[in-house]
């Protein structure tokens, strides 16, 4: 089973741009290709660099949510300052997270958490239960070409 974490983490809120995902989760290779567009649009438009100038930190979040009975992704940012054209404001709750680590590559990294988190830790794990809403994985710039992340997912004692 993949390595993972225990983790307290305090409430906190992340600043986003986000689409509604229309592929089926079932088809990894469709939704990788619909937030590539996503993400690529952002950067064309440059929402990508606006998100990255208000945030507090080199952290890079893709954040996946059910929102109104739709699955949604995001790029996200913890911000330090407003970014009035965000397309939602995503809280976290004060909790418990799984948190799936690792290295790899920066188009990627996101998708290997996700998948190494649902598709590994939490269908092994029997003492704790993903409670629904948002999860998250972030990255940032180890230096070399290489990226560090984390999924976190809140979950509770079963």
């Amino acid at each position: 089973m993949t390595n993972y974490t225990l983790e307290h983490k305090k409430s906190f809120t992340l600043t986003a741009y986000g689409f509604s995902i229309q592929s089926n989760f079932q088809d990894m290779p469709a939704m990788q290709k619909e937030k590539n567009e996503f993400w690529d649009k952002l950067k064309s438009d440059g929402r990508f660099t606006k998100l990255k100038d208000a945030a507090k930190d080199d952290r890079e979040w893709s954040v996946n949510e059910v929102y109104q009975g739709k699955p949604w992704n995001y790029f996200a940012v913890e911000a330090g300052k407003s970014v009035t054209d965000a397309t939602r404001f995503i809280e976290f709750p004060d909790s418990e997270y799984i948190v799936v680590a690792g290295n790899g590559d920066k188009e990627t990294l996101f998708d290997q958490l996700t998948y190494r988190a649902f598709g590994e830790v939490l269908s092994q794990i029997t003492d704790y239960a993903y409670i629904g809403g948002p999860n998250a994985t972030y990255r940032k710039d180890n230096g070399d070409g290489t990226f560090y992340g984390e999924f976190w997912v809140p979950v509770v004692k079963k």
